[in-house]
C-alpha cells in the first residue's frame, strides 16, 4: 500500500500527529476525554455525552456524529481527520504502518532524538518461513508495545495498516517480501497470530461484543482482494482489472481475509487499488458486504491510499464524476479515504442526491468506535507507562535475531555446514550483500535500532577478507569480480552473499525474470571454479530465484536463503553458518525455474493450468512441473524420522431428504459415485467426528534442532482439484536423540473441503489422503468419506 502522494514535510508530521503530547514523558499521554483538556479549550466536559463512560461506545460515537455539521463530518473521512475543535474532537492521523516493526512509511509515525529508531524484524516472508505461530504472535506483541510507547510520546498512531496478507500468486510480484507466502491457510494463520499480537489486550482477548473489545493498537488486513500486480509490461495496479473466477476467489484469494476477520478479530480492512471483474474493489458492494455482514466484521474499512482518485482517474469506472466515485465507495461500505476525495467531494455528492448523509454517519460511527476501543478517548492505564525505554529493548532486539534464525532456510548442504571456527579461521566474505545493512530490512521499514551486517557478524568469528564482487545487486559488469576471486583463493572458506533488493523487487516494481541480476551468476561461478576450499552461497531475496546452476554445482557446497532478515540479519546468518543455530526454516513459496516467467503473463489470474493457452498452474497446489525448490522445502544439520502411531480412517454421514448431493468433474475413464459431494453448509446435522492422528518424531542426529511438521490433505481423484493443500502445521524442538509424540485433530469439514468449478464449497466423498511432511520422509494415511441416505 502506498500513496500516490508520498512526500510530506516534517512540520506537517508534527501538525497531524495523533497524540498531541507536549512532553517526551509518558506521564503526558494524550486522551480526548480529559477534564483539564476540555477546560483548556474553554469547554465543559460534562456537557458532552460522548465522554460519559457509562454509555456504550456506539452511543458515544453516535453522539459525536450527531453533534457535527455536514461540513464537519466530511472532514473526518480522510486519513488526515481534521477534528472539530468546537466540540472537543482533535485531529487524528489514521495512517501508520507496522509491517515488521514500527515503520516510518505513514505520516502518523516519525522518529526523532527521543526515539531514533524501532526494532526492525525480518520481512514477513522470512518470519513466515519459520512456520511458528507463537513467534508470529510475539512479534506482533513486541511491535505493538513499541507502537504504544511511541504513541505515548506523540510520535505514532494507534491504527496500523498491517499486515499484508495477499497470497503470492506469481513469483514476479514485487511485494512478495511483505507477505506470508503462497498458501492461503498459512497466510491466514499468520494473519490471525500477528493481528492478535498487535491488538489483544491481556484479559480482554475474547468478547461477545466486538464493538466493545479493547485494543492495544488497531491492525488492518490488506489489500482486499486479488491484489498482486505492481507494474508489469505496461499494466499497473492503478488500472488493472483482475479477472478472477469465483472458484479462485473462494479458494485462494479470500480465505486469509476471512480468517483474519473471523479468527483474528481484526479491526481494520483495506480495499485494494485494482478492480475485480470490472468493479473497483473499494466500490464493490458484494465484496465489502462479504467482509462486513457475512464475516461479521467489527471495525472500519479504508481505501488504499488515493484509491478513490485511482478509481475515478485510473479505472474511469462508469465514467463517474468525483461525486459519483465518492458515492459509490460510501454506498459499498467503505468508511475512510486514505486521500482527499471524500473530504473534498462528499458534501456536493450529498447535495446532488448521489449519497445519503446517513451513509456518512455510519462510516464515522465505525471509525469512532475503533478509536474508543483503543483508549484514544478514555486512555488505557495498562499501557500508559510505556515510553522510550520500551523501544529497541534488549529482548526485542534478541527476538529480531531469533526470528531471522528461525526463518532462515538451508537449501543445500554436503555437510560443509556448520563451519568450525577453529578450522575455518580465515574467511572470504564477498558479494553485493556481504556488507548489507539497509537491504536487510526490505520495505515498509522504520529506522532500525542498529544494523548487524553479515560482514560485522562474521568478523567476530574469523579473520575476514571482504570484497564486493559487484558494485550493487545489478552487477552490470565484471569490474569487481577479480578482487573477490583473489580474496577467495587465500581463504579457508568463501561465503558469497548474493540476491535482490528493493531496486529489483518492491512496491510499484515487479520482476521481469526469475534470475539473479546482471553478473552475479558469473561472480559465483568464477569463485566456485577457481577455489578448492568450501564455497557457501547466501541468497537475500523476498521471492524465489532460479539458482539451478548453483544447486547442481558440486563445488558450491552449501546454499542458504536468508530472505531480508531484518536489523540483526548478519548475526542470525553467522549463527547458522557456525552452528550456534540449527536451521529449521521452510520455504513458504515455490521457487520456479526461470522459464516459468515466459510461460504465462502476470495478468492471468487463474490458479489452475489453462491448457488451451499452455499456461502452467500456480503455487504448489496446481503446478506440476519441475521446480528449483518446492514449497515447504528446508534442510537441517540433523536428521528427523516420522512414524505414524495413531490414525482415524472413516468419515460417514447419513443424509436426510433435504441434504442433496453435488456433482464433481469426473476424469475420463472414471465413474461417478452415487453421492460425489455434499455442500459444506448442508452438513451441520452430520456431527462428523474429528480426524485424530499422532506421529512420533525422532531426532536421529547428534544435534538439537527444530522440525516443522506440515500436514496436507490431498482430495479424491476428481478433475480440477488441488494436488494437496496445507491443513495444519507445527514447529517443534527436539534434542539430539529425543523422541516425541505429536497429536493432531482436524475438523473434516474445514480441512477436507474443496471448491468446485461452480463455486460450491463441498466435502467430496471418496479417499482423501492425509500427508505429514514433505519428500522421502513423509508419511500418509487415507481417510474415506462416504454419504448415505
Amino acid at each position: 500500500m502506498a500513496a500516490l502522494k508520498i512526500l510530506f514535510i516534517f512540520s506537517n508530521l508534527l501538525s497531524i500527529s495523533i497524540a498531541a503530547a507536549s512532553s517526551n514523558s509518558p506521564s503526558n499521554v494524550f486522551r480526548v476525554c480529559s477534564a483539564q483538556r476540555f477546560a483548556d479549550l474553554g469547554l465543559d466536559i460534562s456537557t458532552f455525552p460522548y465522554c460519559d463512560r457509562s454509555l456504550s461506545y456506539y452511543e458515544r460515537a453516535r453522539d459525536i456524529v450527531s453533534s457535527m455539521s455536514l461540513a464537519e463530518k466530511v472532514q473526518q473521512l480522510g486519513n488526515k481527520a481534521q477534528g472539530v475543535p468546537r466540540i472537543g474532537i482533535p485531529p487524528y492521523q489514521w495512517w501508520s504502518e507496522a509491517l515488521h516493526g514500527v515503520a516510518g512509511s505513514g505520516p502518523g509515525t516519525f522518529f526523532n532524538g527521543t526515539v531514533p529508531g524501532a526494532t526492525s524484524f525480518p520481512t514477513v516472508i522470512l518470519s513466515a518461513a519459520s512456520f511458528n505461530e507463537s513467534l508470529w504472535k510475539v512479534i506482533g506483541e513486541s511491535v505493538s508495545t513499541e507502537a504504544r510507547a511511541m504513541y505515548n510520546l506523540g510520535m505514532a498512531g494507534l491504527t496500523f495498516w498491517s499486515p499484508n496478507i495477499n497470497v503470492i500468486r506469481d513469483p514476479r510480484w514485487g511485494r512478495a517480501q511483505e507477505t506470508p507466502g503462497e498458501d492461503p491457510f498459512v497466510t491466514g494463520r499468520y494473519a490471525v497470530n500477528f493481528v492478535r499480537g498487535l491488538q489483544d489486550v491481556k484479559g480482554h482477548e475474547y468478547s461477545d461484543d466486538l464493538n466493545s473489545k479493547l485494543l492495544k493498537v488497531s491492525s488492518c488486513c490488506k489489500h482486499f482482494v486479488a491484489y498482486d500486480i505492481e507494474s508489469w509490461q505496461g499494466v499497473d495496479r492503478f488500472h488493472f482489472d483482475a479477472r478472477v473466477t469465483t472458484q479462485d476467489k473462494l479458494e485462494t484469494f479470500q480465505p486469509p481475509f476471512e480468517m483474519c476477520v473471523k479468527e483474528g478479530d481484526v479491526s481494520g480492512v483495506m480495499c485494494s487499488y485494482n478492480s475485480v471483474n470490472g468493479i473497483p474493489s473499494c466500490a464493490d458492494r458484494n465484496l465489502l458486504n462479504t467482509v462486513r455482514s457475512k464475516w461479521s466484521f467489527h471495525g472500519y474499512i479504508t481505501s488504499d491510499c488515493d484509491s478513490v482518485q485511482v478509481m475515478h482517474m485510473g479505472h474511469k469506472f462508469l465514467n463517474d464524476t468525483e461525486e459519483d466515485a465518492v458515492a459509490q465507495v460510501l454506498q459499498a461500505g467503505m468508511d475512510l479515504d486514505c486521500g482527499d476525495y471524500m473530504p473534498n467531494f462528499t458534501v456536493s455528492a450529498i447535495v446532488k442526491g448521489k449519497v445519503r448523509e446517513d451513509d456518512v454517519d455510519q462510516s464515522l460511527i465505525n471509525l469512532y468506535i475503533v478509536l474508543m476501543r483503543l483508549g484514544f478517548f478514555d486512555g488505557n492505564p495498562m499501557y500508559e507507562s510505556l515510553g522510550k525505554d520500551d523501544v529497541c529493548t534488549k529482548d526485542h532486539i534478541e527476538l529480531a535475531a531469533d526470528a531471522a534464525r528461525q526463518g532462515i532456510v538451508l537449501l543445500k548442504n554436503d555437510n560443509t555446514l556448520p563451519l568450525s571456527p577453529s578450522k575455518y579461521k580465515n574467511l572470504a566474505v564477498v558479494g553485493p550483500h556481504a556488507n548489507a545493512t539497509k537491504a536487510m530490512i526490505g520495505n515498509y521499514a522504520g529506522i532500525p535500532c542498529r544494523f548487524v551486517s553479515p560482514l560485522d557478524a562474521l568478523s567476530k568469528d574469523a579473520n575476514v577478507s571482504y570484497a564486493m564482487g559487484c558494485g550493487d545487486v545489478h552487477c552490470p559488469n565484471d569490474t569487481f569480480i577479480r578482487q573477490a576471486v583473489e580474496a577467495a583463493k587465500n581463504a579457508d572458506a568463501t561465503i558469497i552473499f548474493a540476491g535482490l533488493d528493493l531496486s529489483v523487487e518492491a512496491e510499484g516494481l515487479d520482476r521481469m525474470d526469475l534470475l539473479l541480476p546482471g553478473n552475479q551468476s558469473l561472480l559465483i561461478n568464477e569463485i566456485a571454479s577457481t577455489v578448492t576450499n568450501p564455497v557457501i552461497l547466501v541468497i537475500m531475496s523476498g521471492s524465489g530465484v532460479d539458482i539451478s546452476f548453483a544447486k547442481f554445482n558440486p563445488k558450491i557446497n552449501s546454499i542458504i536463503w536468508a530472505g531480508y532478515p531484518g536489523e540483526e540479519g548478519g548475526a542470525a546468518i553467522a549463527d547458522v553458518i557456525f552452528g550456534r543455530h540449527n536451521p529449521g526454516g521452510r520455504l513458504p513459496m515455490t521457487w520456479y525455474q526461470a522459464d516459468y516467467a515466459h510461460k504465462l503473463p502476470m495478468t492471468s489470474m487463474q490458479m489452475r493450468p489453462v491448457e488451451e493457452l499452455g499456461y502452467p498452474g500456480r503455487t504448489y497446489k496446481f503446478f506440476n512441473g519441475t521446480t528449483v525448490y518446492p514449497f515447504g522445502y528446508g534442510l537441517s544439520y540433523t536428521q528427523f524420522n516420522l512414524t505414524l502411531v495413531k490414525k482415524h480412517r472413516y468419515i460417514l454421514c447419513q443424509l436426510n431428504p433435504l441434504q442433496h448431493c453435488q456433482k464433481m468433474k469426473i476424469k475420463p475413464g472414471h465413474f461417478e459415485p452415487p453421492c460425489a459431494a455434499v455442500q459444506v453448509d448442508d452438513l451441520s446435522s452430520c456431527n462428523l467426528e474429528d480426524i485424530e492422528f499422532a506421529i512420533e518424531l525422532k531426532n536421529m542426529g547428534e544435534r538439537d534442532g527444530s522440525y516443522t511438521v506440515i500436514v496436507y490433505a490431498a482430495p479424491p481423484d476428481y478433475a480440477g482439484l488441488p494436488s494437496k493443500q496445507v491443513v495444519a502445521f507445527r514447529r517443534v524442538f527436539a534434542q539430539a536423540g529425543e523422541s516425541m509424540t505429536i497429536e493432531f485433530k482436524l475438523d473434516p469439514i474445514k480441512s477436507l473441503n474443496v471448491v468446485t468449478d461452480r463455486a460450491y464449497v463441498v466435502l467430496p466423498s471418496g479417499e482423501h489422503n492425509i500427508m505429514i511432511g514433505d519428500g522421502d520422509g513423509a508419511v500418509k494415511f487415507p481417510v474415506d468419506v462416504g454419504f448415505y441416505y
